[in-house]
């Protein structure tokens, strides 16, 4: 029986058990998937010392992707060049790799919606997910800007500087945060949705709801809306092949 998990923090609406369950069911393999909750980088480098080899591979989610690098064997080049790891492969001998599926899956779901107006992009958030979002558009030749609670960097604005101007040269915005996600689907960013216009390409990484209230508010806007349900699925699909390969 071979086992899988998710570790990460707040698990219990996670679309990945379910995913896995029915894949291993449709495709007739014996194995299961956990979902493993870790509180702290503390207890993660314990899970990692003490239990990780009773597992072929795992996938790793918020607040793990940046700081699970650490206690890994190896890094995947995409992983090393993105600075975060959303699946571990566990080898027979022990080894333990790091690779980065959310770039593949992000680029798979934004392909079929880019268009010429879509050469800067402005992504909300600084976190793991962020960095494959920027990893995937920088290959595509996009400029990008990130928006942050505590910006440090040159391409770095806080909320309260987002204005006209930058969304009239930015038509892609991508929200990499976990705001909005379900229970909490009543919140959203601080966005200035006025500034939007059909022109606009506005991707939510979140899942679930399907719209939240920052995809529904740029809809009333005209734009174009997407959500993080084909960027999961395909990130999934890219770590089965990966554990198995």
């Amino acid at each position: 029986m071979m086992k899988f998990g998710l570790l990460g923090k707040h698990l219990s609406h996670s679309f990945s058990q379910r995913f896995f369950e029915a894949h291993f069911k449709e495709s007739q393999q014996r194995a299961t998937y956990e979902l493993i909750e870790i509180d702290s980088s503390h207890a993660l480098k314990k899970f990692i010392r003490d239990d990780i080899l009773g597992y072929r591979g795992l996938n790793v989610t918020i607040p793990f992707k940046e700081t699970v690098i650490e206690y890994l064997d190896e890094l995947s080049p995409e992983a090393k060049a993105i600075a975060a790891v959303n699946t571990i492969k566990i080898f027979r001998n022990g080894k333990i790799k790091g690779f980065n599926t959310d770039a593949y899956g992000f680029r798979q779901s934004i392909k079929p919606f880019l268009d010429l107006n879509h050469h800067r992009a402005v992504i909300l958030g600084t976190g793991g997910a962020a960095k494959a979002v920027e990893y995937v558009l920088k290959e595509l030749g996009l400029d990008v800007f990130f928006i942050s609670r505590n910006p440090s960097g040159p391409r770095q604005f806080s909320y309260q500087e987002i204005n006209e101007q930058m969304l009239s040269s930015c038509k892609l915005v991508i929200n990499c945060t976990p705001v909005g996600m379900f229970p909490n689907i009543e919140d959203v960013v601080d966005f200035p949705f006025s500034y939007l216009d059909k022109k606009h390409l506005v991707v939510d990484l979140i899942y679930n709801p399907s719209e939240t209230l920052f995809l529904k508010k740029a809809r009333e806007q005209a734009a174009i809306v997407l959500n993080g349900s084909t960027m999961l699925h395909q990130q999934a699909l890219k770590s089965w092949e990966i554990w198995n390969q």
